[in-house]
């Protein structure tokens, strides 16, 4: 690991947007009608990587828009009870029906599986899509739970010590994807 703090830049803007041009390729590839599918990013960086998914396919389809929305999972986390500090609440934002519809649930990092399966647990409530698919910036492994996504950006191999850390310059002013030695190193 380098960097100050063992940060290591691992993907930069460039490799960011191979990543999600590979990606939406293969959405593209597999959807006969990419512009009728739901793509919802997951509260707050998948929203961002959802965003740009949603412009890729969208030029990729000649212009046709998909549906673009924003899932906050945070009342469906298993482990509310044991957080220290009180978590922050987005809206979620899915202004179109989601029953008999495809939906791609979009996340900036696949970890444990625990974000989906909130994730889950919300859409459900929402309604019965038809079929639901996941796509991630990175999987860093570690599962806990029996979740895989199918389309990932990239796959980083990492320790349970190890973080991955996703910057969108929505929320952060750049676009790359760190790996720090611990949870608790400054950014």
């Amino acid at each position: 690991m380098s960097g100050k703090y063992g940060i290591a830049c691992i993907m930069d803007e460039t490799a960011v947007k191979e990543a999600i041009q590979k990606m939406s390729q293969q959405i593209v590839k597999n959807h006969n009608a990419p512009h009728k599918l739901c793509i919802i990013g997951i509260r707050r960086r998948g929203v961002a990587i959802a965003k740009n998914i949603f412009d890729t396919i969208t030029e990729l389809s000649g212009g046709k828009e998909p549906f673009l929305g924003e899932l906050d999972v945070t009342l469906y986390r298993d482990d509310l009870a044991t957080l220290k500090e009180l978590p922050v609440f987005f809206s979620t934002n899915i202004p179109f029906d989601i029953n008999n519809q495809k939906v791609l649930i979009v996340d900036d990092v696949l970890y444990t599986g625990r974000t989906v399966r909130a994730a889950l647990d919300a859409l459900f409530l929402l309604g019965r899509p038809s079929k639901i698919e996941l796509a991630v910036l990175i999987d860093r492994g570690h599962r806990e739970l029996p979740i895989k996504a199918d389309y990932i950006g990239e796959t980083v191999r990492t320790t349970d010590i190890e973080y991955v850390r996703v910057k969108t310059p929505r929320y952060d002013g750049e676009s790359a994807v760190y790996l720090q030695d611990q949870k608790n190193t400054p950014t």
